[in-house]
């Protein structure tokens, strides 16, 4: 599977995301986890290539009804101007995904809504000037991960549905919305790790057949993104 995202304003691209349902404390739980799966959270990231800052994103997770839904904007410096990305990601409480909005303004215009019904996930894609592309893709597990371009609060979704009982190395099905492009990624947890400025964090290793991407946690907070491929971080401010 091949990710735009080794490109950053003119394409560098990380994202994931994820959601919970409930009613009570103990319906958050999901299967084989000893507590809730996702929790309210808001915040910020500032992104960089090669040490500049090139854009910025904030983002929320909040509960709406009986699902969980987490959301992102993001600013991206481009060659041809500023590119705002936004994304809406609906998540049942074990963490399956229910639907996904994205749309994106800059040089180009476009837009997207996902419907997920199990295992498979159904496009509808908007270009400016061009009439709606539907297209259906089907998963081997509806335990399916949205990881979009230019969204990286997604990978703080993509965090909480690692099963740190169990630990080892956990495989997922992943969906990159804005390139209509499905695959499989693994997720592997090395512990604490140096997180770089002589603090130590848990690190998350994802890796896809061509990309890997180290996430750092403060508990569950998903506080440094580093891709070493293309010398890009995503921090939190």
């Amino acid at each position: 599977m091949r990710y735009a995202r080794d490109r950053i304003a003119a394409g560098f691209s990380l994202a994931a995301l994820a959601g919970v349902l409930a009613v009570a404390a103990s319906v958050f739980a999901a299967p084989g986890r000893t507590g809730p799966l996702f929790a309210p959270e808001r915040g910020s990231f500032k992104i960089l290539s090669k040490g500049q800052q090139v854009g910025k994103e904030e983002f929320e997770i909040t509960q709406s009804g009986g699902n969980w839904v987490a959301k992102g904007n993001s600013e991206i410096q481009a060659p041809d101007g500023v590119t705002r990305v936004s994304g809406a990601l609906q998540l049942h409480p074990d963490g399956t995904p229910v639907s996904y909005e994205w749309s994106t303004q800059g040089a180009k215009k476009a837009s997207a809504t996902i419907n997920f019904n199990g295992a498979m996930a159904t496009i509808e894609l908007r270009l400016e000037g061009r009439r709606p592309f539907t297209q259906q893709f089907t998963f081997g597990s509806a335990q399916i991960t949205v990881l979009d371009n230019n969204l990286y609060y997604q990978y703080a979704v993509l965090a909480r549905l690692y099963d740190r009982d169990r630990k080892g190395t956990q495989s997922f099905p992943v969906l990159v919305p804005q390139e209509l492009t499905p695959g499989n990624l693994t997720v592997e947890s090395l512990g604490e790790q140096n997180a770089g400025g002589g603090k130590k964090m848990e690190e998350l290793v994802v890796k896809t057949e061509d990309f890997e991407v180290d996430l750092f946690l403060d508990g569950d907070r998903l506080m440094r993104i580093v891709a070493p491929s293309t010398n890009a971080e995503i921090d939190r401010l």
